[in-house]
């Protein structure tokens, strides 16, 4: 017998999936959120008890637990990350919603400043920056660019729903010091943990 909590996750993906299927704009960005701020209440569900943080000191700093796997469609992830933690500045090549059950993280968004022809340099401006936190979410198209860092001395539990599995998208790209660019999910992405049914 599954666990509540799949049967929870599989009623909001389908409210999502509706809104996929008429295409994502930042309305329907903000219309996701709100679906996803009502799923961060369910602490009865999502929690450290059922997701643990990363231990500090055994060699990582982030887990991401992947929830569902439905093939090409709008795909669910918990991410814990410790404070310190943080990444170069990246986009997602799909939509994503960022809400945070626990914790602080914060985004820095960025705008592409420079003209993109060359594939291997960006030069970016910093356009705005905000914390994620119980209450405060975030919301991005699939050219957006943000990095996040972690700071504090608590750890996160985030939602990150993405308009396709992470997994799948061979056209992110990370931007490091220097500008110099290079593919996101073969350089910086560590595997999901599957946490379907459990």
């Amino acid at each position: 017998m599954s666990h509540p909590r799949v049967a929870v996750i599989q009623a909001f993906l389908d409210q999502v999936r509706a809104i996929h299927a008429q295409g994502v704009g930042r309305a329907e960005l903000t219309r996701i959120a709100g679906l996803l701020d009502a799923l961060a209440q369910r602490r009865d569900l999502f929690n450290f008890d059922e997701f643990p943080a990363p231990v500090a000191g055994d060699g990582k700093t982030a887990f991401r637990y992947r929830l569902n796997d439905d093939g090409e469609t709008p795909t669910l992830y918990l991410n814990s990350l410790l404070p310190g933690k943080s990444t170069p500045p990246h986009n997602h090549e799909t939509w994503a919603v960022i809400v945070a059950v626990d914790g602080e993280e914060l985004n820095k968004v960025y705008q592409r400043e420079d003209d993109g022809n060359d594939p291997a340099f960006a030069r970016l401006g910093l356009e705005r920056e905000v914390v994620v936190r119980p209450g405060q979410s975030i919301q991005f198209l699939g050219d957006d660019l943000h990095s996040i860092a972690v700071g504090g001395s608590t750890p996160t539990l985030h939602f990150h729903l993405y308009g396709r599995p992470l997994e799948s998208l061979e056209g992110r790209y990370g931007v490091l010091e220097g500008g110099r660019v290079v593919g996101y999910n073969k350089s910086q992405m560590e595997p999901s943990i599957e946490a379907y049914g459990a």
